[in-house]
């Protein structure tokens, strides 16, 4: 597949010319080194996952950093975290040298502990997540967004399974001391069957055979390695009870499907997953949006005790703030816009949008209004709006 343009890249570039550091963090194989070394190809590349590297990180970090002549691309720091003290103190000695020292990372909470400590106001900190409608047509639900999957979709199936079992040997025993990878391997495709539901701990706990705890701290790493995306209820009081927990879903809907065993197109329009795995679809597009433009993430749901649900609440510039509801169908209809319109009156002070997204049909129907002031969007057209600041 040829080189394919990333939508973060110019706020890389532009971050470069402005901090002596910058991180990208982000699930492996998103994307993070070949963006890197593409948009600094005159910069050293050293692998910190590399056990020789390694070795002489350990045994005598400050020698090891005098050899190098910045720029320089440190891939997964994560692997080397003591490295970034040193670091931070060479920046102080030149402050004015920009764009020198360069990080990829793929852990991304306790990364971010270190770089407070060490880098604080020395680092930019981006994210870049695998690939966006944005930035090729090619993602879609049942392949996702990986690079890898995208250049080679006949291989899939295989890169999924070499994927999980890599990030199963490598990150999960590099975070914790997980005993039964057999139990944990069911618990991602057990976790698969709750994409797009509110999160439920001893649901998943169950039938499983493990504790509480044993789950939450599961699903810890796999929220810090970027591999699902926690979805927080919207925090306004409307005078409700409101849902408190979140919502999950995984982070790419070609991993999902894998989980899933859903093969084929054929297979997703009869999965009875069609329409979480659309909604998740759309909420990883949201977020890579707001990553792409070095904004912070914010999504959110709402769910009252009542029943009312929206599946998104999204904050936009100039106080604004969209609604959205996802439906996997290609056939809109006004009925579809009823919890928009019933969240929006309970709103005391609301400026923004109201949004039905749904797949794309071949028949190219222009924007529409389902109902006052509710617009139904096709996914393409949504996420051309979401790079537009209104």
């Amino acid at each position: 597949m040829r080189y394919i343009p990333r939508k973060l890249a110019p706020v890389l570039l532009d971050a470069s010319r402005h901090f002596p550091a910058v991180v990208v963090t982000g699930p492996r194989r998103a994307g993070k080194t070949t963006l890197l070394r593409r948009l600094f190809p005159k910069a050293r590349y050293l692998l910190l996952e590399d056990p020789d590297i390694q070795e002489r990180v350990r045994s005598d970090p400050r020698a090891f950093l005098e050899e190098i002549q910045p720029p320089v691309v440190f891939d997964e720091i994560q692997n080397a975290p003591e490295l970034l003290g040193y670091v931070r103190t060479l920046i102080d000695t030149r402050p004015r040298r920009m764009g020198q020292w360069l990080f990829t990372g793929s852990q991304e909470a306790p990364l971010m502990r270190g770089i407070t400590e060490s880098m604080a106001g020395r680092a930019a900190i981006l994210q870049l997540l695998p690939f966006s409608l944005a930035e090729t047509g090619k993602a879609n639900l049942l392949h996702g967004g990986f690079p890898e999957v995208l250049a080679r979709p006949k291989a899939r199936s295989l890169w999924f399974a070499s994927y999980l079992q890599t990030y199963l040997e490598r990150d999960v025993r590099a975070i914790t001391n997980v005993r039964d990878l057999v139990t944990f391997r069911r618990f991602l495709a057990l976790l698969a069957s709750r994409h797009g539901q509110v999160l439920n701990k001893t649901d998943l706990a169950a039938p499983l055979g493990v504790s509480v705890p044993t789950v939450g701290e599961w699903l810890s790493i796999l929220e810090v390695t970027g591999q699902i995306i926690l979805v927080p209820p919207y925090f306004e009081n409307f005078g409700k009870r409101l849902i408190k927990s979140p919502k999950i879903y995984w982070g790419d809907s070609g991993l999902a499907c894998y989980l899933l065993g859903v093969t084929s197109p054929a297979e997703l329009e009869r999965s009875p997953f069609l329409g979480a795995l659309f909604e998740g679809f759309v909420a990883t597009e949201i977020l890579k949006s707001q990553a792409n433009q070095g904004m912070r993430k914010e999504l959110y749901y709402f769910r009252d005790q009542q029943g009312l649900e929206v599946d998104f609440l999204v904050p936009r510039p100039n106080s604004n703030l969209w609604l959205i509801e996802a439906k996997a169908g290609k056939t809109v209809r006004s009925s579809m816009a009823a919890p928009l319109l019933s969240l929006r009156r309970a709103l005391t002070t609301w400026s923004g949008r109201l949004i039905v997204v749904h797949r794309k049909s071949r028949s190219q129907l222009p924007t529409a209004a389902i109902a006052r002031g509710v617009e139904a969007l096709d996914v393409e057209r949504f996420v051309q709006e979401l790079t537009a600041n209104r």
